[in-house]
């Protein structure tokens, strides 16, 4: 076997004595052919004739074992076997057991056609992310089509003193296999080895009608282990529709005690943390400010702008906080190190604040996971101003205003770090600005179509499109801004194809002003345009403008059966004028219709002031975010947002053509349609 001189990641050994300890003719024997086997192979696909998975926990380590054997009849997987690589986290060890295949029935030992090499894991690594993790990359050479493979490995994590969390509480989710392939055998085993008790929750799974039933738990002390056993099997989860069953194992606690075992770890850093020592010209720099909220602004602009946020992937789950001296020396840190550090600040200046623990990613499924300090993965802080809380993330960058005025951060569990309590919810949220306020004007004369349009950006809005403009190609921009009028005054209808830049000829965009406190970010956008009506197949002229960013399609498209629609969208007004030269049909429908919808999770109005030469639509859309939506008020929100998109999200205006032929026509359409 080739091998570079690195090995201390990965060695060849037999199991550990937690593991399965399987021969070679219990293996030929486990891998017999069968009707269920057949099928698979004359449907095309690959097939699993054994999956042995086991996982291990003990009060020193955490470890996974895998044995299996799968077909390799399609070149895809054949490219995929051959070239593996394994990221190991700090101190961890990959065990290669066994490498074979069996070709023709013959069992034939791969491990001296294998190279390993151990590298630096560089997609963990870059953009502010430290890591020390290590890729094992294993080449298999001479495997052939028609091969079955045989893989036997484990990875074991010893825990070292970062990982006081991990040593404390264990956490694993085992989600179900992939649904691709058919497994002959599926075996998964969970042992515990820990002194304290483990629970288990079983959830989504699902009744032979396909019903979710209730979730289950149950518990593990010291020895014991569950099992799940399989024939047969191929797991037929609707992935795009169907949340797949899992089952959560952690340490049996309640988050009272899990709060009261955080508390004090956050507490010591802030008790021996004293801005006035570590810190005396940024205090001089807070005290020439005598605005409240210019200083607390201050605050936290320093620390996500001026604290490098370094985030270091082996201590995310492991080490106490770093101590805020250490972090405004160094000028870096991690979440934590951030959130600390801001607070000790906050402290300084008089504004109530704590600590949070959330994860972003795995919100949605909160609700359902066991207690657990590992289900969190991120660290940022809730301030209380002016009889609100406000939550901010240090560690991001660019983000501007007064505290009402910054991004709003969605989610919805937190844990926030003082004793004695339990898992907090973040109520729902109603904007008290509009995040998007435009108004635009399209006014004709001589057939030449003068186009502006302005609009203000506030909150996420704005720092997104500060950024945008500050990152993107002006020509690109301006491109951007084309094809939405591309689209929104129905050219695509009836000059599709046609290059943009020679219908919005003149077309600049500015950025008319940039309010840093208000965070209110306002753009400009003007062009002309030559015939900007469009024109249908009977040669019938129209002024339209139907802004589809308006229509939510998300809620629209929505379908799931397990997952809720979470409710974030933004508030918005519009203010949407049509002038022309030309009469109009002041009696068409879509001219003159307008709506009020008052759904329990949003508020919309349309309201149109129409002159025989155009007509102007003001348009309020004011949701209540933050939320999911209840699946009993699902479709009543859905059926709500088709009205929105039921001509209600612009207007159009129908042109009279001069002459006794067009005008005959048009008193025939309006007696008769």
């Amino acid at each position: 076997m080739e091998q570079t001189l690195q090995s201390e990641n990965y060695k060849i050994q037999k199991p550990e004595h937690w593991a399965s300890n399987i021969n070679d003719a219990q293996l030929i024997e486990y891998i017999k052919e069968s009707e269920f086997s057949q099928k698979q192979a004359d449907e095309g696909r690959d097939y699993c004739y054994f999956l042995d998975k086991i996982y291990y926990t003990s009060d020193t380590e955490n470890s996974e074992y895998a044995c299996l054997a799968y077909t390799l009849n399609e070149p895809a997987n054949l490219e995929r076997a051959s070239v593996v690589d394994v990221v190991l986290e700090e101190n961890e060890t990959y065990l290669i057991h066994r490498i074979s295949v069996l070709r023709d029935g013959v069992l034939v030992d791969k491990i001296p056609d294998t190279k390993i090499k151990t590298l630096d894991s560089e997609n963990q690594s870059g953009g502010g992310v430290l890591s020390s993790n290590k890729k094992v990359n294993i080449t298999i050479k001479d495997l052939r089509l028609y091969d079955i493979l045989i893989m036997e490995d484990s990875r074991v994590k010893v825990f070292t003193d970062r990982d006081f969390l991990r040593k404390e509480f264990s956490k694993y989710v085992w989600i179900g296999p992939d649904s691709y392939w058919a497994y002959g055998k599926y075996k998964f085993t969970f042992k515990n080895d820990r002194e304290r008790t483990i629970a288990y929750k079983k959830t989504f799974f699902r009744d032979e009608d396909g019903n979710v039933l209730e979730p289950e738990i149950s518990y593990l002390k010291k020895g014991e282990e569950y099992l799940i056993e399989e024939d047969n099997f191929i797991n037929f989860v609707d992935s795009n529709r169907e949340v797949s069953p899992f089952i959560d194992f952690a340490t049996d606690d309640n988050w009272k005690e899990l709060s009261n075992y955080i508390a004090p770890i956050y507490d010591t850093i802030f008790e021996k943390s004293s801005l006035k020592e570590f810190a005396p010209d940024l205090i001089e720099k807070l005290d020439k400010i005598d605005n409240k909220d210019e200083q607390l602004q201050f605050a936290i602009e320093y620390v996500q702008n001026h604290i490098n946020y370094i985030y270091n992937a082996d201590e995310m789950n492991g080490h106490k906080p770093q101590e805020p001296s250490i972090t405004y020396e160094n000028k870096q840190g991690d979440c934590k190190a951030k959130s600390v550090l801001l607070k000790v600040i906050l402290d300084y200046i008089g504004v109530d604040s704590s600590i949070i623990l959330v994860n972003f990613n795995t919100d949605f499924y909160m609700k359902y996971y066991l207690p657990s300090l590992l289900t969190f993965n991120h660290v940022i802080v809730k301030i209380n101003y002016k009889d609100e809380s406000y939550f901010v993330d240090a560690t991001l960058r660019d983000e501007f205003g007064f505290i009402e005025n910054r991004g709003f951060i969605f989610f919805m569990h937190y844990l926030e770090v003082k004793p004695n309590l339990e898992l907090q919810i973040k109520p729902p949220h109603r904007f008290p600005y509009y995040a998007v306020d435009e108004k635009s004007e399209l006014i004709v004369e001589n057939n030449i179509g003068k186009l502006k349009l302005t609009t203000k950006y506030k909150g996420n809005r704005a720092n997104y499109m500060r950024k945008y403009f500050k990152k993107t190609n002006k020509r690109e921009i301006i491109d951007s801004w084309n094809n939405f009028f591309f689209h929104t005054l129905n050219y695509v209808n009836d000059r599709n194809g046609t290059d943009l830049r020679n219908i919005f000829k003149d077309a600049a965009i500015e950025i008319a002003s940039d309010d840093k406190k208000g965070n209110e970010f306002i753009v400009e956008y003007k062009t002309t345009i030559e015939n900007p009506y469009y024109t249908d197949a009977k040669n019938n002229r129209f002024l339209m403008y139907f802004d589809g960013n308006i229509v939510k399609n998300t809620a629209r498209d929505f379908m799931h059966k397990d997952i809720t629609f979470w409710h974030n969208f933004d508030s918005e007004r519009f203010e949407i004028q049509l002038v022309t030269d030309q009469k109009i049909d002041v009696t068409e429908k879509f001219t003159i219709q307008e709506s009020t919808i008052n759904n329990p999770y949003f508020d919309y109005t349309s309201r149109k002031k129409i002159t025989k030469n155009g007509g102007t639509i003001n348009i309020d859309f004011k949701p209540l975010i933050n939320l999911e939506i209840p699946e009993k008020d699902f479709e009543d929100f859905r059926a709500a947002h088709h009205e929105v998109a039921d001509s209600n999200f612009g207007i159009g205006v129908d042109i009279i053509e001069e002459g006794i032929l067009n005008k005959l026509k048009f008193n025939f359409k309006k007696h008769f349609n």
